[in-house]
């Protein structure tokens, strides 16, 4: 390496590429710079900040030139920055454009090492020319961050010089104080420890960490960040958030997400408060490795990890995410999202996602996903809590249903005996253990539910809640399933029939399974059901699932034909799980047609994703369809199924399943 090399060594770049972060990454990193990356324009100016990059690459090869750049320019410009665009080839007209609205410099695609390390030392060098060199910038840069906690001590020099906002936060009236003041604002057992850390990084000259609390802040610790230039000894400080970012070596090569030892280190921060962990493992990858290659596995971790970043973000913002094993991943939970059920939802949608399947060249890669849950004890330590996880991950291996064991602060293993629930599942409808929710729907446009969807939960008197996963798979091991059915419909009708006025305009829609369907007397027992409840037949929909309808077509158009003449709406649940067809939906007379969650949630990933999300909503409006989205999560996905289309949704992001009581106060409060 050479010394200009060499001294970009200390220079640190901050990307913001959607599509190929960790690969622009490692290509700077091989110019010898630093790398802080992201993916998203929304927390990029804050990220940038907290980088003290003073340049930032931004990858415009796709497009969004103005989502992209739009957030991040003003907090280059008061840092005193230089902004390098990638560009494609294909858009270089528009290069004008983008340097009109804030880039100083940019790079035509595609990218090699010797034409990324020309661009980025030519963004360097007008830095220190705007900033009167790079120290003075950085200094600039913290200066005009109004929220910037440092502090600095001068080789040779006697008093620590703070920055105003971290002063006040120790309760300081001077800014210039002698270190031995600092020290005794420490608590007495860890000022030992920090010394002990502040020579040995003095010596090392390498960037280092140190954490500490503060007296009469139970719980409140902060985390300086210490680096050594030109003989002076500087530090960041913040306080300790779950969300803070990691330097690169704590940091995992393949996927870029926390390192097993940052993760344990997460986790020995948090001993002794209420933290909840997700074990996560791919299941059989080894044999893809087999069929696909080395390569293929290693960008496939990577395709997986991005997967699972993104959902976590969207159900638990903060949340700690990292790689521990080859297949395994840890997300780390706190607060309300450490309870049982947002971590059991954050699981479910956490399979679901790693189930979507994956494309590799002409070939479709399709995985599946197991995962343990361990709330934490008083007494665990990282790797105790650890251990605990592994054993519910183990218990959702050699399950069935979800893949999904939990256990519990209180070391009562909610592993699921699936001989036990099919004796239990026998006795559940007298005991009454099984329960209706209500799922509201919306308009795309609307804040205002127009119908709801009823489904089913077990609370099973031992286990506790159980989803519809594991009841369903249950009843067909049981050969229980008609019974089920019906008291389910059933009991959504009955509760239904009794809302108020208020409620006069709601849809309610159930669900009918292959089983039903299959009854010579369903038809009649269905009508039956529902005027013997009192529930107008024009307001409630019947829900097949894709797979309950694919056997024979020819039957099932004969039966919807003759419900539809009845009175009620017919729409094919879960579509997008099964074999359908454009040949299959023709057949089939039907009102609506509702997206799979999974199907759903991908319109918010990769452009491939959206093609297929929108050609079956045009697919499904085009045969005079109304399209329900299920398992909408984040604003992101509603807009662009708004825009493709879609007429109503449901999911998370509004509302999970509700007691009847409270979709009635829901709707009162408009």
């Amino acid at each position: 390496m050479s010394a200009d090399q060499s001294a970009e060594g200390q220079r640190s770049l901050f990307i913001l590429s959607p599509g190929d972060r960790d690969g622009l990454s490692h290509a700077a990193q091989r110019a010898g710079w630093r790398t802080i990356g992201a993916r998203r324009a929304k927390d990029a100016p804050q990220r940038y900040l907290r980088s003290e990059a003073q340049v930032a690459l931004v990858d415009l090869r796709k497009g969004g030139a103005t989502e992209l750049l739009a957030p991040l320019v003003p907090a280059l410009e008061a840092g005193g920055g230089a902004l390098l665009v990638l560009v494609d080839p294909r858009d270089e007209a528009h290069v004008p454009t983008i340097m009109a609205a804030g880039a100083t410099h940019y790079l035509l695609g595609p990218v090699t090492d010797d034409g990324l390390r020309a661009a980025l030392a030519s963004a360097h060098r007008l830095v220190e020319r705007l900033g009167g060199g790079a120290q003075h910038s950085q200094r600039a840069q913290r200066i005009r961050r109004g929220d910037a906690l440092y502090w600095e001590l001068p080789r040779g020099g006697h008093l620590v010089r703070l920055s105003d906002n971290l002063a006040q936060h120790l309760g300081l009236t001077e800014r210039a104080v002698a270190p031995s003041v600092l020290v005794r604002l420490l608590p007495r057992v860890e000022r030992r420890s920090v010394l002990t850390a502040l020579r040995a990084m003095r010596v090392a000259g390498r960037p280092a960490a140190l954490a500490h609390g503060l007296p009469g802040r139970l719980g409140q610790r902060l985390v300086h960040h210490l680096r050594m230039a030109d003989g002076v000894m500087a530090a960041d400080v913040e306080w300790l958030s779950d969300g803070h970012e990691q330097d690169a070596s704590s940091r995992d090569y393949l996927t870029g997400l926390r390192s097993r030892q940052a993760a344990l280190d997460w986790l020995d921060r948090r001993t002794g408060l209420p933290t909840t962990i997700l074990l996560l493992s791919i299941s059989q990858f080894d044999r893809m490795n087999a069929a696909y290659g080395q390569v293929v596995g290693d960008a496939l971790l990577g395709r997986i990890a991005r997967r699972v970043e993104r959902m976590v973000d969207d159900v638990a913002p903060g949340a700690m995410v990292a790689r521990i094993a080859g297949t395994e991943f840890l997300i780390g939970l706190i607060g309300e999202a450490a309870g049982s059920d947002r971590a059991t939802f954050l699981a479910r949608q956490l399979i679901g996602a790693v189930g979507q399947p994956f494309s590799a060249g002409d070939h479709l890669i399709r995985l599946t996903a197991r995962c343990g849950i361990a709330q934490a004890r008083a007494e665990d330590d990282a790797t105790q809590l650890l251990r605990r996880a592994g054993t519910a991950l183990s218990d959702a291996r050699q399950g069935g249903g979800e893949g999904i064991r939990i256990l519990s602060a209180d070391r009562q293993s909610r592993q699921v005996d699936a001989d036990r629930l099919e004796t239990d599942l026998r006795l559940a409808l007298d005991r009454g253990e099984i329960g209706i929710v209500f799922q509201p729907q919306y308009p795309v446009d609307s804040d205002k539910i127009s119908g709801v969807e009823a489904l089913a939960r077990w609370n099973h008197s031992h286990y506790g809640p159980l989803g519809a996963g594991i009841l369903f798979s249950t009843a067909e091991r049981s050969d229980y399933m008609l019974p089920l059915s019906a008291h389910i419909q059933a009991e959504a009708l009955r509760q239904a029939a009794a809302w108020p006025g208020a409620l006069s305009d709601l849809r309610l829609s159930i669900n009918v399974t292959a089983a039903d369907i299959a009854q010579p007397s369903f038809m009649g027992n269905l009508l039956g059901l529902v005027d013997s409840s009192g529930f107008p037949r024009s307001r409630l929909t019947v829900e097949i699932t894709e797979s309950g309808l694919i056997e024979d077509v020819g039957a099932a158009g004969a039966l919807l034909t003759a419900l539809r003449a009845e009175g009620l709406a017919v729409a094919i649940d879960d579509f997008g799980t099964g074999y359908s067809s454009l040949a299959y939906l023709k057949n089939l007379p039907l009102d609506y047609l509702k997206i799979d969650s999974g199907l759903a949630q991908d319109i918010a990933g990769t452009a491939r994703d959206r093609i297929i999300v929108r050609g079956v909503i045009h697919m499904a409006k085009s045969l005079g369809l109304k399209v329900i989205a299920e398992g909408v999560e984040t604003e992101e996905q509603l807009d662009l199924l708004a825009r493709e289309g879609c007429d109503y949704y449901q999911g998370f992001l509004r509302s999970a399943g509700v007691s009847s009581a409270d979709l009635i106060a829901l709707v009162l409060k408009g």
